[in-house]
């Protein structure tokens, strides 16, 4: 042998051994993982996070991924600019190690297999709780062993192999090899299958993180092999923890579809429910028993859940469709379980005869009681609104927890009262049958009683109690516009000292000649007195001036009929007794008397009316008459334009609201279509008809007007006739007011329809700049010198519609929640309508002394808790806004006092007390409203007057930090058959102070300012 065959020998034998080496340790890698395991398990080990106060200076939260999207983590950036902008900061959130914050992968953590909305209450007490999936195991052990075989055999059957303890189970080497040889083949021979090598976590990195839940392209594969092998290492090398809690998670979160009226199913018992029906702890009770002849019973089951597991490969068309396919699959695979002794053959033989049916319908929902969750709706609603997240369904997905301001004891405690005084025998209990209250006979259950309760804690109001018995979503504290009586006596007496209050902000300092110099109108009762009061008390304080203006006094007569709302309206009083006295503006707030407050009104109206800044009609308001004296035809002629400009301006302001009302019933609609809701409407007579067209379209020749009568008229007239009558409407033969009188429409409503044959796509603005001169023309008659009479009604009904603009404005100011007020005297006794929420807010002024302070429902939000993207807020500290000279709210205080002290809230009187045993003052104001509707003749004769809705409402306060409302309320058919005023309501909240109680007599949380 030569030397240099001998070293190519050698060569050769160290080339075999390396090739035996490497294929020895590439074969031991594969078997164990090992230097998998200190590889991935390294990095592992740099991911981290936690929690620190402030914002993060650098977070990463995901993209995309149907696991992240549902859990709310995609969106928190977006969630903390709405929290900001809504008066919320960031406390606390998770820092990323650097490692973590770089990696090119999804955040790597412990995930969770369910999450979902939690609400608590002020002491942490839960409120309200949805996790998704709902039916999971806790842990491995709790997994049938059954269920356990049987998947690890259809997805991954070496992942729980305990020989090898460092195992990567993102690769199964042989399946990926048999993978990419078919993948290889299928280049060549597209009719070759080529299934796929993901192993069960990367397919749980597929369905939670990728996009669309989808594997869109090698690349993607693995990014899940990738993360899925670091997440296996996440606890050290050793993984078979970690692998098992892979198979949990797994049957816990696997999609399976969704259905109707319930969304998303993820996991198999969330599954086995929504497409089988079947109870989660009987499905694993069957599935765990070991009896003797358990087979039997358990095949159905046993079924049902083998063929979830199949259908994930493609849930959405074997769940629907596919599902005889899904069916013979079931049947196949039981054998192959039997075949590989997963299953006994006692068990194959029970389940395969077993016809599996699918539940295709939507899943019955357990019935839920609106009454009992409606503080909670009411705060998924507020929820909703400040994360811009409008379903429902979604929100009780994400990854939040909430605490509340709710005081979950009281909360609970006065919504089972709301619903036991449905019932008589409750009602009884409560007190609630008696005088003004409920008669023998009535019938508690059709009332619907409300309640809420605020508590002023630093700087804010702090929901306590919100709730009501009405079994419906409607909530009716802040949904209802509800006629609520005299409860509207509180805003007009604070409008009338806010009044007096302004008037001595701008006059106190003057002399007393100065003062009498000064001359008010005649009608304008409230500055006179004020300038009167003023130069015989120079220097008086705030509070003195304001004592004096509630003891100016108003008569109870209720004979006197008042113009106003654009008539004659005659108001009695509740009280008979009332009738003939003459009473100080307190006595009339502490025993609710309807005149003193009508007269109260006017004066306050009359205020504005003279008073308002910028009105072109002030000087009609002033009286203004010709001075004889100067120039007689001068003066004459300034009053005749001054009521001219009057009488434009009110043309004007009606023909806006005539023709705003016409803009949203046709707005949306085609030119065509308008016109067609015009012809519908029009008689079928030919000058109807004819009239209209030509109105219409008044360039169209006789031909098309023609073709338009024939169409429209079953027998329509001759051409002779049908010629005479083009000619008799022409567009120039008749006025827009005449038309419209002559067709039976409003007028401005024709010139709308017609505008809009040629500008379909005008705007309301340019429709009002268009009808600027039809608004003048059709109120023409009104400009008529014969018509005095009417115009000075005109001119009034102006004035009083300015001044309750005026007053309106001053009511929002203080929370009041429409934009409109009705322009009667009527709405000092509750005509206009309000909603307890508001009047809540109302009272929560009074009690903060002049300031509004915000209402607040939510105390903190806690996003993604436990994870690297944790996020918690709060509210920053809030603003409050001067609304009320504090002395003016400390005056409507002391009267609010009064009426429980001896008003019409006296049975009030001494109910709660401090923990020392001392009594807690208590004020309020009541209010019954009975809403009717009411038609007369045209001889002015009552032709029906018929009760809508019948409401009480007590809005209180309770010491110096609590406050609220409760309201009673009953809608037709039922409204006439009560009689019960706020005495109901009073006695109801009394009826509660042994459940608001500790509450009310605990201490609060934090300093009162």
């Amino acid at each position: 042998m030569s030397y240099f065959r001998s070293v190519k020998l050698w060569i050769l034998l160290v080339l075999l051994i390396l090739t035996a080496a490497i294929a020895w340790l590439s074969i031991h890698e594969m078997r164990t993982s090992k230097y998998q395991a200190r590889y991935f398990s390294r990095i592992a080990s740099q991911l981290s996070y936690k929690l620190a106060d402030g914002v993060s200076p650098s977070i990463r939260f995901p993209t995309a991924g149907p696991y992240d999207e549902r859990l709310g983590y995609t969106r928190i950036a977006e969630f903390t600019d709405l929290l900001k902008s809504h008066g919320f900061v960031v406390t606390q959130q998770a820092r990323m190690s650097p490692a973590l914050l770089n990696l090119k992968l999804p955040p790597i953590y412990p995930e969770k297999d369910q999450a979902g909305l939690d609400l608590r209450d002020r002491n942490q007490q839960m409120l309200y709780s949805d996790r998704s999936p709902e039916r999971v195991y806790a842990n491995f052990e709790a997994i049938p062993k059954l269920l356990t075989d049987t998947l690890l055999f259809i997805e991954d059957r070496e992942l729980l192999d305990t020989r090898y303890p460092m195992r990567n189970p993102a690769v199964n080497w042989s399946r990926l090899g048999l993978a990419v040889a078919d993948q290889a083949v299928h280049v060549f021979d597209s009719s070759h299958d080529a299934p796929g090598a993901s192993t069960l976590v990367t397919q749980i990195e597929k369905y939670r993180h990728s996009p669309d839940g989808r594997t869109s392209s090698a690349h993607e594969k693995l990014l899940q092999m990738k993360s899925a092998s670091i997440r296996a290492y996440l606890n050290g090398q050793n993984n078979i923890d970690s692998r098992r809690r892979a198979v949990r998670a797994y049957l816990n979160t696997v999609p399976l579809t969704a259905k109707a009226g319930y969304g998303e199913i993820n996991g198999l018992g969330d599954g086995m429910w929504a497409w089988y029906g079947r109870d989660f702890a009987d499905v694993n009770a069957q599935l765990n028993s070991r009896e003797r002849g358990a087979e039997q019973r358990m095949a159905k089951t046993y079924k049902q859940a083998l063929s979830l597991m199949i259908s994930q490969r493609r849930p959405s068309y074997f769940l629907r469709k596919g599902a005889p396919a899904l069916m013979q699959m079931t049947d196949n695979h039981l054998r192959l379980l039997r075949a590989a002794g997963i299953i006994s053959p006692a068990l194959l033989d029970a389940a395969l005869p077993i016809k599996l049916e699918l539940n295709q319908g939507q899943v019955a929902e357990a019935d839920t009681s609106f009454v009992s969750r409606k503080a909670v709706n009411s705060l998924r609603g507020e929820l909703s609104g400040l994360l811009h997240v409008p379903r429902l369904y979604d929100l009780d997905r994400m990854d939040l927890s909430v605490k509340s301001t709710l005081d979950g004891e009281a909360q609970q405690l006065v919504t089972a009262m709301l619903h036991q005084v449905q019932s008589t025998a409750g009602a009884q209990a409560a007190g609630l049958y008696g005088h003004n209250m409920l008669s023998a006979g009535d019938d508690p259950g059709r009332l619907s009683f409300s309640f809420t309760l605020f508590e002023r804690v630093r700087d804010a109001n702090l929901l306590r109690v919100q709730t009501d018995n009405l079994n419906q979503p409607f909530d009716i504290n802040s949904g209802a516009r509800l006629n609520l009586g005299s409860t509207a006596k509180l805003r007009t007496l604070i409008t009338y000292l806010d009044i007096i209050a302004r008037l001595h902000a701008s006059h106190g300092g003057q002399s007393r000649d100065e003062l009498l110099q000064l001359a008010p109108d005649r009608h304008d009762a409230l500055s006179a007195w004020t300038f009167a009061y003023l130069a015989a008390h120079p220097g008086c304080s705030l509070a003195d001036i304001l004592e004096a203006a509630m003891l100016r006094t108003y008569s109870g007569n209720p004979s006197e009929r008042f113009f106003t709302g654009g008539g004659l309206q005659q108001f009695t009083n509740f009280d008979p007794e009332e009738n003939g006295r003459m009473l100080t503006v307190r006595e009339g707030f502490k025993h609710s008397v309807n005149l003193v407050f009508v007269r109260l009104m006017r004066d306050i109206v009359r205020f504005y009316e003279f008073n308002s800044q910028g009105s072109d009609i002030q000087p009609l308001a002033q009286g203004i008459s010709p001075d004889i004296t100067a120039d007689p035809e001068a003066s004459i002629t300034s009053a005749d334009a001054v009521r001219q400009a009057a009488l434009s301006r009110f043309a004007d302001k009606e023909g806006r609201e005539f023709l705003n009302r016409f803009y949203n019933k046709y707005k949306g609609k085609t030119g065509q279509e308008a016109a067609q809701v015009l012809i519908d409407g029009a008689r079928a007579r030919p000058r109807h008809l004819s009239l209209l067209f030509r109105s219409l379209e008044p360039r169209a020749d006789f031909n098309q007007f023609a073709s338009f009568m024939r169409e429209q008229l079953a027998a329509p007239p001759g051409e002779s006739s049908l010629q005479a009558l083009y000619e008799q409407f022409g567009i120039d033969k008749y006025s827009l007011t005449d038309r419209g009188y002559l067709i039976g429409i409003h007028p401005l409503e024709l010139w709308l329809v017609a505008f809009l044959q040629h500008n379909p796509d005008a705007t309301r603005a340019q429709i009002m700049e268009a009808s600027r001169d039809q608004r003048q023309e059709v109120y023409g008659w009104l400009f008529n010198t014969r018509n005095k009479r009417t115009q000075e009604s005109r001119i009034h009904q102006m004035l009083e519609l300015d001044a309750f603009v005026e007053i309106a404005a001053n009511w929002r100011h203080m929370g009041y929640p429409f934009d409109n007020l009705t322009p009667s005297y009527a709405t000092a006794l509750g005509a206009s309508g309000d909603r307890p929420s508001s009047l809540a807010q109302l009272m929560g002024i009074i009690v903060n002394k002049g300031m509004l302070l915000p209402g607040r429902k939510l105390q903190n939000l806690q996003f993604a808790r436990g994870t690297p993207y944790e996020t918690r807020f709060a509210p920053a500290p809030a603003k409050a806004e001067r609304v009320l000279p504090e002395e003016v709210a400390q005056i409507v205080r002391r009267s609010l006092i009064d009426v429980v002290q001896a008003g019409t809230g006296v049975r009030l009187k001494n109910g709660f007390t401090q923990k020392e045993g001392e009594g807690i003052e208590m004020g309020g104001k009541t209010g019954t409203g009975d809403q009717r509707f009411v038609s007369y003749a045209a001889n002015g004769r009552l032709i029906e007057s018929r009760s809508v809705n019948r409401s009480a409402t007590f809005v209180f306060l309770i010491g110096e930090r609590f406050f609220g409302t409760v309201t009673a309320y009953v809608h037709e058919p039922y409204a006439a058959d009560y009689a019960f005023t706020s005495a109901l309501t009073v006695q109801l909240l009394k009826s509660m102070i042994p459940a608001l109680q500790p509450l009310v007599a605990g201490s609060a949380d934090g300093q009162i300012p």
